[in-house]
């Protein structure tokens, strides 16, 4: 690849698609419990719903623009989305492989044995068919298509179709065409894995949908039904506001939210045993395009394996990792009389999200604490802070949130919370025009001798206890008087009160958050340009933004040595000659979700750390409100430190990204390092005594570890 090849970029799609396949390499690997491989399963699979509902949405739209406006996109969307397809059926097809030629005889191993309808025992089949009749039966609505018009399909719903022949006429020399009968497979309170029968030492399960094949005859009385084939169909989830600028935001997107599983099809999923004319029927009777058509197996939705019994088998699940007690915070004192005394740095999952409760839970019960103010992105659903605003409002303390409406998927729970809040006395702030508020920020004001003190909370992660389970995240609370003052601008900036954030110790987007990440990156240029030492160390979800991307292939040329950890979407292409030879790039997927934004760069051997909100993203640096603050603290900065050159170190769940996407594991002589367990350990180890440590990158090990590109 030479440095002016159109391939400079990787494209945006085809990477997520790469951060899919990592994800099913987790499924595929033997070393994973058991059961952490169906889940593994299950987030695939979820992940590739949403990728067809979004990305490949907001794609096929573009199918629908002139030729002469194609041409400006820089891109020929067509052709992309058959590469997208082709990478996906690929993919899918070793979904299948790894389910049914590794997991399934791994399950039948060890006593959980799928039955697929075809080798019941007497007592099974009496079993199945009972299920049926008392369970199943009635909470379906069979339907022969063509009879009252095409019935709608709900997103995401699975849906069984039969060939459906009257009695006797399919035995005939020239038996008519076929009707086709449809049997949506859902129902409240119905398990998509049944239990058929079990043993001391055996359990035997059935897929919700083979109970229902093996009596589709009780649902279509006085016809013959066909082989069974399941479809399923995926929609467009984008709300499409018509004016985001104008009327009430809020208004508009409840109103849509009831129009976002009726969006137009992204994804017609069938069985590639379907025949050809059956398909074509239904191609017709739901109006679908050729683009809609995507070959699947014979089942669908594998993300229903997040709910999967254990079947009480433990030894197949991952060594439980339970979340530890913060060494400054385990004790009695207040949170805030601690952060009072000294900086707080916390690390998700690895130790508890209860700390950041307990400091809402506290304040709203604290006289003292005059002002709450919050951003809320993605709230959970029964939210412990949350309530805690609630209450503290009702104390008669002024409570400001402002929350995101404009966080897709979590729209609805941030709705309901922010009419619950405001009708407890809460000033509910909600989304700008134009922007969506992405920074995890919180400034708690209460009373001191001498006036006031604002206490600051910045984090990397949402104040969600339940992602704060299975997220890596970092939150920091500090009494630093200056950086409360740029987070007091932030709100007022929210709240309409001032025009923009004029900030000295954050970087704020979309304000100056990419500009002072350009001068950090030249900074490390210059000095390389001088015969200092010049390096960059990050870590980010995502990697996207163009201008970023080409300060990084400017530093790699001047020298700078570029170390990055990047989980999903990468669109720099690392290791090619003479654009970026210096730069390595190593994705980590374990069984918690790197979400984590830790961006280092050497100054000349006195280091400076920021962690962030956001990833380098042209939507992060231009479109949302995020803050990157520095950990200015000896000792705190060593913990982050510490961290991210263990995960420069991981040769067990890291893998190369290279120029080809081939998700390469690294492989090397160094000492096994499995960054996730070892940080476990390592935070287990911390302790209140901070003795901060000189630390000098070893750059000749760090860029090594990430193998050969």
């Amino acid at each position: 690849m030479s440095q002016d090849s159109t391939e400079r970029y990787h494209d945006r799609e085809l990477s997520w698609l790469a951060f899919n396949a990592r994800v099913l390499q987790e499924a595929g690997d033997p070393g994973v419990p058991l059961l952490e491989r169906l889940k593994f399963l299950a987030i695939f699979s979820s992940n590739l719903d949403e990728f067809f509902r979004v990305r490949v949405a907001s794609l096929r739209s573009l199918l629908r623009l002139k030729k002469k406006t194609v041409k400006q996109l820089g891109f020929n969307p067509r052709k992309l989305l058959r590469a997208i397809h082709r990478e996906v059926v690929r993919q899918q097809r070793l979904f299948g492989e790894i389910f049914s030629n590794e997991i399934l005889p791994a399950l039948e191993e060890n006593g959980i044995c799928f039955s697929f309808g075809h080798d019941l025992s007497e007592a099974e089949s009496t079993f199945v068919e009972r299920y049926f009749r008392e369970h199943v039966q009635q909470r379906l609505s069979p339907k022969v298509l063509g009879s009252e018009g095409a019935p709608f399909l709900e997103n995401r719903a699975i849906y069984l179709v039969t060939e459906l022949w009257p009695d006797g006429d399919r035995s005939t020399v020239f038996p008519s065409a076929p009707e086709y009968g449809m049997v949506p497979l859902y129902g409240d309170g119905l398990s998509r894995f049944v239990e058929i029968s079990r043993d001391d030492d055996r359990a035997r399960v059935m897929f919700l949908d083979d109970i229902i094949r093996s009596s589709m005859g009780r649902l279509f009385p006085g016809y013959d039904c066909g082989e069974v084939y399941a479809v399923k169909v995926t929609r467009d989830a984008e709300l499409y506001l018509d004016d985001e600028f104008g009327g009430d935001l809020v208004e508009m997107i409840k109103k849509s939210l009831g129009k976002r599983d009726r969006g137009l099809p992204t994804r017609f999923l069938y069985d590639l045993r379907m025949p050809y004319p059956m398909v074509t029927a239904l191609k017709t009777q739901f109006g679908l395009e050729d683009e809609d058509l995507v070959l699947g197996g014979q089942y669908h939705n594998y993300s229903d394996f997040f709910a999967f019994p254990d079947f009480g088998r433990s030894d197949l699940a991952s060594t439980p990792m339970p979340p530890l007690a913060h060494p400054d915070l385990s004790r009695a004192d207040p949170v805030l009389d601690v952060v009072a005394r000294r900086d707080v740095l916390l690390h998700f999952p690895y130790q508890s999200f209860e700390s950041v409760i307990r400091l809402f839970e506290e304040a709203a019960e604290d006289p003292t604490v005059s002002d709450i103010r919050i951003t809320l992105y993605r709230v959970a659903s029964d939210s412990r802070i949350a309530k805690a605003l609630i209450r503290a409002a009702t104390r008669g303390a002024r409570v400001t949130a402002f929350v995101e409406v404009k966080a897709r998927f979590d729209e609805e729970p941030n709705l309901r919370w922010g009419d619950e809040m405001e009708a407890a006395g809460v000033r509910v702030l909600y989304s700008l025009p134009g922007l969506k508020v992405h920074s995890k920020l919180a400034v708690i004001t209460r009373s001191a001798s001498g006036g006031v003190q604002h206490f600051t909370y910045l984090a990397t992660g949402n104040f969600n206890e339940k992602t704060a389970r299975v997220y890596t995240d970092h939150a920091l609370i500090t009494a630093n008087q200056r950086f409360a003052k740029d987070a007091l601008q932030v709100f007022d900036f929210l709240s309409g009160g001032a025009d923009e954030v004029k900030a000295k110790s954050l970087l704020v987007a979309p304000f100056g958050l990419r500009s002072g990440f350009e001068k950090l990156i030249d900074r490390e240029i210059a000095n390389a340009e001088n015969g200092k030492d010049a390096w960059i160390l990050a870590k980010m979800n995502s990697l996207e933004d163009v201008a970023i991307i080409d300060r990084l292939y400017a530093a790699s040329r001047a020298g700078v040595k570029v170390r990055l950890v990047v989980r999903g979407i990468c669109r720099l292409v690392p290791g090619v000659p003479g654009l970026s030879d210096n730069i390595r790039v190593t994705s980590i997927v374990d069984r918690f979700l790197e979400h984590a934004r830790v961006y280092m760069f050497c100054n000349d051997n006195t280091p400076e750390l920021f962690l962030a909100s956001a990833d380098w993203m042209t939507r992060n640096l231009d479109r949302r409100v995020e803050i990157a603050f520095p950990v200015a603290d000896d000792a705190l900065r060593s913990q982050l430190e510490d961290m991210l050159l263990v995960q420069c170190r991981d040769n067990r769940k890291a893998r190369i990204v290279d120029d080809r996407m081939r998700n390469r594991y690294v492989t090397n002589d160094e000492p096994r390092c499995r960054a996730q367990l070892e940080i476990y350990q390592y935070v287990a180890g911390l302790s209140s005594a901070r003795a901060p440590r000189a630390t000098r990158v070893d750059w000749e090990a760090i860029a090594g570890s990430a193998g050969q590109n």
